[in-house]
């Protein structure tokens, strides 16, 4: 599987149609193999750098529930997008170019987080011959870090997109 640089490492699968998504079957997909990943907590995914503007973007559901986990209005944490559908919504950013909801090395709505998040440092594109297909960016500090992921892993990453989109 080949290395990928990433325009943009937060605009997860934007070439992925959602009734395409919603048509693949979990066996329809190839995953890189013998990478290690664990994240580091060194916030690097979780705003702009020197050189990358992010873009966290988010689904009209996923802003809901951020919405009622917080109990702060979607605009208080995002401003709508155009564009990026299925992706309605980008979330906005503190002052030093972080995401709001980052506090330390924590992400304070890590259990519901957006689905781009979820995903870093891999993204899923869809391949002439059918299939999604896996890469990743190699800006990650965690990649090369914890347990060779397992097929299971990316299984997991494909039915949450396809909750997250159906």
């Amino acid at each position: 599987m080949r290395d990928t640089k990433f325009q943009d490492a937060r605009v997860f699968t934007l070439r992925i149609r959602h009734q395409w998504l919603m048509s693949k079957s979990e066996a329809n997909f190839v995953y890189p193999k013998n990478v290690r990943f664990q994240c580091t907590r060194c916030t690097l995914c979780c705003g702009d750098t020197e050189t990358r503007s992010r873009h966290i973007l988010i689904l009209r559901k996923e802003a809901e529930t951020i919405s009622e986990t917080t109990c702060k209005t979607i605009k208080a944490f995002a401003h709508q997008t155009r564009g990026h559908e299925p992706y309605v919504y980008e979330m906005r950013k503190n002052g030093n170019g972080k995401c709001v909801f980052l506090e330390g090395d924590a992400c304070s709505i890590y259990s519901s987080r957006p689905l781009i998040c979820r995903y870093y440092p891999f993204e899923l594109k869809s391949q002439e011959s059918g299939k999604c297909e896996f890469s990743f960016t190699t800006e990650c500090q965690g990649l090369a870090s914890g347990d060779v992921l397992k097929e299971s892993y990316f299984k997991a990453l494909f039915r949450i997109a396809r909750e997250r989109l159906g």
